[in-house]
Order: C-alpha cells, then sequence, then structure tokens
C-alpha cells in the first residue's frame, strides 16, 4: 500500500511539473532561430530522400485528421493503420453518403495544414512546451485506434521522441522543435496534395479521397484537389504570418 502511495504520489508531481511547463508562456524566440527552423523544415520537405522518412508524420495527421472528423460527425471509429510506404487507411462505420462521410473524407488531406495552423497558434501565444506535450498527448489518444506493428511503431516512436525532448532537453533545444514542427506541419501538408493530383493525372489514384468526394457529391475531384490545394496553402500563408509576427 505504501508503495503504491508513492507511485501515485510521484505520478502527481511528474504530471503537476509537466502542466506547469505546458501552461506557462515563454518568450518568444530570435527571428534567427524561426527562420533557421523554416528553412530546416522546407528542406527536409523538399528534399526527397529525407521527405521519403518524414512523410510518415504527415500520415499519421492525415489519418488522425480522418478519424477525428469520423468521431465528430458521429460515425463509429474502427480503427486505422499505417504503412511503411507512407500511406495509411482509416476504417468507420455509419451512413455510406451525407455530410459525416463527405467530411470524413475531406479532413485527411488538409488535416496536417490545419494542425500546423493550430501549432502557429499556440507558438504566437507562446505555448511552445505546451504544444509538444499537446501533440503527445494527440499521439496518445491515437495509439489506442492503431491496428497494425507498423502504425504501433511509428506512433510510439513519434510520441518518444517529442517526451525526450520535452522533459530532458533543454529550453533552447524544446523551441527549436516546436518551431520545426510546426514549419513542418505546414510545408509538409502541402506536398501531398500536389502529388496526389500527378498521381491522379497518371491514373493511379482511382480511389483517392478526391475521387471519393466526387462520387459522394457530384463536384469533379480536381476541384477537391484544388480546394486541398487552398487549405493548405492558405495554412502556410497565416500560420507562418502568425509565427513570423510573434518573432523577436
Amino acid at each position: 500500500m505504501a508503495r503504491m502511495t508513492d507511485f501515485l504520489a510521484q505520478a502527481g508531481d511528474v504530471l503537476g511539473t509537466i502542466w506547469t511547463a505546458a501552461i506557462t508562456p515563454v518568450d518568444a524566440p530570435s527571428s534567427v532561430l524561426v527562420l533557421t527552423m523554416c528553412g530546416v523544415a522546407l528542406a527536409v520537405v523538399l528534399f526527397r530522400p529525407t521527405w521519403r522518412l518524414t512523410r510518415h508524420v504527415i500520415t499519421i495527421a492525415h489519418e488522425a485528421a480522418h478519424g477525428f472528423a469520423a468521431l465528430l460527425t458521429g460515425r463509429k471509429l474502427e480503427g486505422i493503420r499505417l504503412h511503411s510506404d507512407t500511406s495509411g487507411v482509416t476504417v468507420s462505420r455509419g451512413r455510406p453518403r451525407g455530410f459525416g462521410m463527405v467530411l470524413t473524407a475531406f479532413a485527411g488531406y488538409v488535416g496536417p495544414g490545419v494542425i500546423g495552423l493550430g501549432a502557429a497558434w499556440l507558438l504566437r501565444e507562446g505555448y511552445a512546451v505546451g504544444l509538444l506535450w499537446l501533440l503527445v498527448l494527440l499521439l496518445a489518444l491515437l495509439l489506442v485506434q492503431i491496428r497494425n506493428l507498423f502504425g504501433l511503431w511509428s506512433v510510439l516512436v513519434s510520441g518518444a521522441l517529442l517526451v525526450f525532448v520535452s522533459w530532458w532537453l533543454p529550453p533552447e533545444a524544446q523551441m527549436g522543435t516546436a518551431y520545426a514542427v510546426t514549419w513542418f506541419l505546414l510545408f509538409g501538408a502541402v506536398r501531398p496534395v500536389l502529388e496526389l493530383q500527378v498521381q491522379r493525372a497518371r491514373g493511379r489514384a482511382p480511389s483517392s479521397d478526391a475521387d471519393q468526394l466526387a462520387g459522394l457529391t457530384g463536384v469533379p475531384g480536381l476541384v477537391w484537389v484544388g480546394t486541398f490545394l487552398l487549405v493548405t496553402g492558405g495554412s502556410v500563408v497565416l500560420g507562418g504570418g502568425w509565427i513570423l509576427a510573434a518573432a523577436a
């Protein structure tokens, strides 16, 4: 009983430390750090070898957005699978047509950009550390919906890296990581949309989200791709503006 009490006390101390760090605003970083992290994130997205590896992060955000939209509209989320080729699938059950299905299909490609936009807002308000811990929490919630080994590994590694940065690294490294992740989500959301249209033009994505939306709404798939691009590009402009305006 005493050991359990000690364990609960220690756990409470850890959670209290995390909570205090998460809700305590920090001073804005220098513009040099912000621009450096922007350049690093952009290079990672544009350079094919690094993109092939880090695109898994965008896939996690993409499928998480599908899952959140499904739950938000009352659909039953049955699981998420993440694959080593950076593809993924989210399975939900409910009406095969209607608003819920449309929003669920729409959310995937815009999800990383919207998450990046939310992250940019938190950075503007000074919650860089809070952002890192919030991402850890979101990954923990996502973990219970993963239905394959590679997906489990991907989410666990991503979460472990964020915990390591948030708990053990100095504030400067935490700040740099928060900005790098945010810029990456913003830039990384755009490239899959462009890749999607290339695949569609070559006839390699007949069941893409855009084409599913075309079947559900009667609106051509190209229009949906354009809408994805408008949302993700707009997130870069708005989120990037927030970040740069807040930099010291």
